[in-house]
């Protein structure tokens, strides 16, 4: 697996460095600290919960779709991490730019991104309508990510795709 995260690291390693360095604003700070905040578990599981407690059909479905699918997801997030360790940018790259706590788990792949499709996938498939509103925001988590040296592109990749499949997968078994 390292040879091909080598290969990785030389496709993405550009873009990586174009969106944490060049990207680096005063101004995005605190919006990509904010989106990041959404596609941590606390946010994605607390609010799933809330909308499948109290939000009337149908959004409580898709609040318990999300909160089912955000639990799942993160059972390949951990056996990927635990099988497939990836050093995150920032431990690799010099003068990286980073958050306030740098994670030190694995890299590959990305938990917050995997939260966050897990989480907004079910509200996009209830209501179609609500995709140019809520796949930016998926996106932006993403962003954060890499903007704050957490992930390469390719770790929020594999996250999104792993949170909107657990997603469509959970809605066969709970509508």
């Amino acid at each position: 697996m390292s040879r091909f995260y080598r290969l990785l690291h030389q496709v993405e390693g550009p873009l990586f460095l174009h969106v944490n360095i060049r990207w680096n604003r005063e101004a995005l700070n605190w919006l990509f600290y904010m989106l990041s905040l959404l596609g941590g578990a606390t946010f994605s599981l607390a609010f799933s919960l809330a909308a499948g407690l109290i939000a009337p059909a149908p959004w409580s479905t898709a609040g318990w779709q999300a909160l089912a699918a955000v639990a799942v997801s993160h059972l390949p997030v951990a056996m990927a991490k635990r099988g497939a360790p990836r050093l995150r940018p920032y431990q690799v790259f010099e003068r990286v730019n980073t958050g306030r706590r740098p994670l030190k788990d694995p890299s590959f792949p990305s938990g917050h991104t995997t939260a966050a499709f897990a989480m907004l996938t079910p509200w996009m498939a209830a209501e179609p309508l609500l995709i140019p509103l809520l796949l930016p925001i998926g996106i932006g988590v993403a962003l954060s990510r890499v903007y704050f040296g957490l992930h390469y592109p390719s770790d929020t990749v594999a996250g999104a795709m792993l949170g909107s499949g657990a997603a469509l997968l959970v809605a066969v078994w709970i509508h």
